[in-house]
């Protein structure tokens, strides 16, 4: 029929598979479910993950520090926070510096869970670059890296390391 829509590959699905944007979508949902595959049994999500590292590595940080070196928005990361807290892996205690900043600090649970994951976040890492040889898995580790620093500004939530280390 002539107002049939055409679909060659330029513009038929097939094309849409091939677009960066659309291949990275899929690669992070791909990602996603693994690591809720991996780690469904700790009860802990990928950002809860970030958190609970970012934390840990900087004891008494803020939320808002939090937010920029996992460049995650700082509005959703309340909620994370609220999990992490009624899990019992975190406490926010008033900053010594600014009594109206909570800082953030892991609790031995907190320690705890960090350390049962270890192995199944490494498994989750393992399990996303397995289609790759290791020369490939390297190229790739590469250019995403080189994709994300150029497009770090593009994002809703750059990432931001504004000497994260606050000791509260």
């Amino acid at each position: 029929m002539p107002n049939d829509p055409v679909d060659t590959p330029e513009t038929g699905i097939e094309a849409l598979y091939l677009k960066p944007g659309h291949l990275i979508r899929r690669a992070q949902q791909i990602a996603v479910a693994i690591f809720l595959e991996e780690c469904g049994v700790f009860d802990l999500t990928p950002v809860q993950y970030a958190a609970l590292m970012a934390v840990r590595t900087n004891p008494g940080i803020d939320a808002t520090r939090v937010a920029g070196l996992i460049a995650f928005d700082r509005a959703t990361l309340g909620d994370v926070f609220d999990r992490l807290e009624s899990k019992g892996w975190i406490e926010r205690l008033p900053s010594t510096r600014d009594r109206r900043i909570k800082a953030l600090h892991l609790t031995a649970a907190g320690e705890t869970q960090l350390e049962l994951c270890e192995a199944a976040v490494e498994r989750v890492q393992e399990r996303i670059l397995s289609p790759l040889s290791g020369d490939e898995r390297e190229t790739m580790m590469r250019l995403l890296t080189k994709l994300v620093t150029a497009n770090n500004e593009a994002s809703r939530a750059p990432r931001r390391d504004p000497g994260a280390t606050v000791a509260a």
